[in-house]
């Protein structure tokens, strides 16, 4: 089982080097992790997956807290969210076979977005798993490349709460609902 913890940090340089090194002190294995900015530009958001075998998530909120320019944390693991990966997959495609993948393609809402001589490139955005159940069905026809972004989530609703307000809680202009 995995826990899924999103942080919004500062969006200043060196703030993801102090989360990654918090990370390697507290010997944490990251099994994923995707940044991003928000709807607010002084904002970025982190979307951390850590395996919760080895994790207690509690310390590692805590341990997140402490660093100067994180502003929220939660863990949305056992909340109502969606959560998404982003794959793109560089497959071995003569013209003869392009319409089969073409097909494998539809059925998982994928689509090809690159067409070259011998090669397609298929995007896919959904879990872990419909991404590894197209993965293990075009590996027969040979996989050249591929690149994921890592899981990114979001809370259903207003379950995470966070909303920004010009400095109303002295907490780096973020107010919790």
């Amino acid at each position: 089982m995995s826990h899924t913890i999103i942080a919004l940090v500062e969006n200043k340089p060196g703030v993801l080097n102090r989360v990654a090194s918090l990370f390697r002190r507290r010997n944490f294995n990251i099994e994923s992790l995707a940044v991003g900015t928000t709807e607010n530009p002084k904002v970025s958001r982190m979307t951390i997956v850590v395996d919760s075998q080895e994790v207690d998530a509690r310390k590692l909120e805590a341990n997140l807290y402490k660093l100067v320019n994180v502003i929220d944390v939660q863990d949305v693991s056992d909340m109502p969210s969606v959560v998404r990966d982003l794959a793109l997959i560089k497959v071995k495609a003569s013209p003869e076979r392009r319409a089969e993948i073409a097909s494998l393609a539809d059925i998982f809402r994928a689509r090809i977005i690159d067409v070259a001589p011998e090669s397609v490139i298929v995007e896919i955005t959904g879990t872990e798993d419909k991404i590894e159940s197209l993965l293990e069905l075009l590996k027969p026809h040979g996989i050249l490349e591929m690149v994921r972004t890592g899981q990114v989530a979001m809370t259903r609703g207003e379950a995470l709460g966070v909303r920004h307000t010009p400095g109303a809680n002295g907490h780096k202009g973020m107010e919790r609902n």
